[in-house]
């Protein structure tokens, strides 16, 4: 049974930085595709990131780009999301998702995601 597990979430203020982890088990994790959502009240679910197999590939949206970073320990099947300079903006349930997928690339869009973490909370006000 494949499971996905965030972590991390916190209320920080503006400006501030946090590290999200997503923890993998039960799954063959270094074939594994890994991205991260981010859904806020209201709003539609937003692909915020994504790391290829290999991290041979890294890409964001360009909200986070320069404040965002991306990256996964293969060998302990987890991968993080290092957030800089949060606004309120950002503020949103997080999301990591996995699909098996090829090394050269990773989707930003959540249909090809086959699998679910159940979210933790990132809050940005002051």
């Amino acid at each position: 049974q494949v499971q996905l597990v965030e972590s991390g979430g916190d209320l920080v203020q503006p400006g501030g930085s946090l590290t999200l982890s997503c923890t993998a088990s039960g799954v063959v994790f270094n074939s594994q595709v890994i991205g991260w959502f981010r859904q806020a009240p209201g709003k539609e679910r937003e692909g915020v990131g994504c790391i290829s197999p290999r991290a041979g590939t890294v890409r964001y949206v360009d909200s986070v780009k320069g404040r965002f970073t991306i990256s996964r320990d293969n060998f302990n099947k987890k991968v993080y999301l290092q957030m800089n300079s949060l606004n309120p903006e950002d503020t949103a349930v997080y999301y990591c998702a996995a699909y098996r997928g090829d090394l050269s690339g990773c989707a930003l869009t959540g249909p090809f995601y086959e699998f679910w973490g159940q979210g933790t909370q990132v809050t940005v006000s002051s």
